[in-house]
């Protein structure tokens, strides 16, 4: 019934969602660039749930268009973090990589919904 969960855009997102609380509740973060990063990073792998109980391609393809700018939106502000010296560079670089990871695949998904 929750196709979703056996996506491995959906598992790498589940991941990344856990891998940032985790960072949240270890970093000394202001509730504003918290709060934002913590719903930045449940809209992708909420969006991806959502498009994938859509029943036109077309809708299932805005969601994870969505998604994506998501991800987007967390590389911006795990670049904020780091300049401002609250992320070390090693970790924005590897939390990075898997955001491109997440984005390549929601990129193909989205590619091959197009009409």
């Amino acid at each position: 019934m929750f196709k979703f969960n056996d996506l491995t855009v959906y598992q790498k997102a589940k991941s990344f969602a856990i891998e940032i609380q985790k960072l949240r509740q270890r970093l000394k973060l202001d509730y504003s660039a918290s709060d934002q990063l913590s719903r930045a990073t449940m809209s992708i792998m909420l969006n991806i749930a959502e498009g994938s109980a859509r029943f036109t391609r077309a809708d299932q393809r805005r969601f994870y268009i969505i998604s994506r700018g998501s991800v987007f939106e967390c590389f911006s502000i795990l670049d904020y973090m780091q300049e401002v010296s609250i992320l070390e560079q090693s970790l924005r670089d590897k939390l990075t990589s898997d955001l491109e990871e997440i984005s390549r695949i929601l990129y193909s998904m989205i590619k091959k919904l197009e009409s």
